[in-house]
């Protein structure tokens, strides 16, 4: 027999006299078997004294309400990675090339990107495919085969890229190359 366990969350305010819960405060569950599934409600210790505890349920159990904690602003702003990774690749400039790597990455970890395969360029180097997972935009990004060395300073890079573009600058601001490789003049003085 296949279940649906979609049972919501704990409450934050008594089932019955909808008196919201204070940090630390005991309280009751009762799961009862209805006509959607299983249903969860959840009570002050004087509503379940008083009504709750003698009717039919499923299931209950006593907990403690805990205050949900804040959420965390996140220092990177998810649209602000990617509208910045987007700028970089289409202004193709190869000094960039560590940054759109890290940025890439980043929006993986934060499931905005799936990593789709992995294919060898001509040169030898690793070329990573990802999806967009809303738009399916295809990107396909150079590894530039960081040292470890090397990542702080692409990380100090991106975040003062990333503080350009969020304060409404029309151009993030020039660094300097992160990774210390030199660069070919002619591709340099190619790109846009």
């Amino acid at each position: 027999m296949n279940q649906d366990w979609d049972i919501k969350p704990r409450g934050m305010e008594c089932g019955a006299c909808r008196v919201v819960f204070n940090d630390g405060q005991s309280y009751f569950t009762r799961l009862v078997f209805g006509q959607n599934g299983y249903e969860r409600d959840d009570f002050c210790v004087p509503c379940w004294d008083a009504t709750v505890k003698s009717q039919t349920r499923y299931s209950a159990w006593q907990g403690v309400y805990h205050v949900p904690p804040v959420e965390p602003v996140r220092k990177v702003n998810k649209e602000t990675a990617e509208s910045l990774l987007r700028g970089l690749i289409e202004k193709n400039d190869p000094s960039r090339a560590s940054a759109i790597y890290i940025l890439s990455v980043m929006l993986e970890r934060q499931r905005v990107f799936v990593e789709r395969e992995t294919r060898t360029a001509d040169d030898g180097g690793r070329l990573i495919v990802y999806e967009h997972r809303k738009s399916k935009d295809t990107f396909v990004i150079r590894d530039p085969q960081l040292k470890l060395s090397e990542i702080d300073a692409v990380q100090h890079e991106i975040m003062d890229l990333l503080k350009g573009a969020e304060s409404g600058a029309d151009q993030a601001p020039d660094l300097p190359e992160a990774t210390g490789e030199a660069t070919d003049p002619a591709a340099a003085s190619a790109a846009p």
